[in-house]
């Protein structure tokens, strides 16, 4: 028999759980260890390995977005 295993399944959300928390402690720790007071969106990216995503570069950043909706409310 063949055991499939779905995102509902409690096994599944615990190891993304767990994957999520993983995450947030390789940032708390880049953080604590960062002379700046926040961690520029590169910093992140490198922590996360991020830049190792096909198509990454493609998403706009959070600072850009903010600026087109900005150009575009005054207009």
């Amino acid at each position: 028999m063949t055991q499939v295993v779905t995102l509902s399944a409690p096994n599944a959300q615990e190891y993304v759980a767990l994957a999520e928390i993983e995450l947030c402690g390789e940032l708390m720790i880049a953080a604590a260890s960062s002379p700046e007071d926040r961690l520029s969106p590169d910093r992140i990216d490198e922590v996360l390995n991020a830049g190792e995503v096909p198509g990454a570069a493609d998403v706009p950043r959070r600072t850009e977005r903010r600026t087109e909706f900005r150009t575009e409310r005054r207009t």
